[in-house]
């Protein structure tokens, strides 16, 4: 299973509010089909097909483009573990169990 942190923040923009872009960058992921958490600070995926993953990535990035932005910097970080299915929220409740 691949976690997958994801930060899309348009810059250029004629607004302090981004919730329009990231309105459009969660619409293209979930036309893409991958499982995805919103934050206040960013995104978090899931996907088993790492292609799948890189493509709704790159389609969430050019929403925002095509939302009206003129330049969008982009931030992923990538958690490819192949031994075990471990889901975002097992990685969460082995972390809490670990406090108790």
């Amino acid at each position: 299973m691949i976690s997958a942190e994801l930060t899309i923040i348009p810059i250029g923009t004629l607004d302090t509010s981004i919730s329009k872009y990231v309105v459009a960058a969660l619409t293209a992921l979930e036309e893409a089909g991958v499982k995805y958490e919103l934050s206040g600070m960013g995104t978090m995926l899931e996907s088993e097909d790492p292609d799948k993953l890189f493509a709704a990535i790159q389609n969430a990035h050019e929403a925002v483009f095509k939302a009206g932005a003129n330049r969008v910097a982009t931030s992923l970080k990538i958690d490819d573990r192949r031994d075990k299915q471990r889901s975002l929220k097992q990685k969460v409740v082995s972390v809490k169990e670990k406090l108790e």
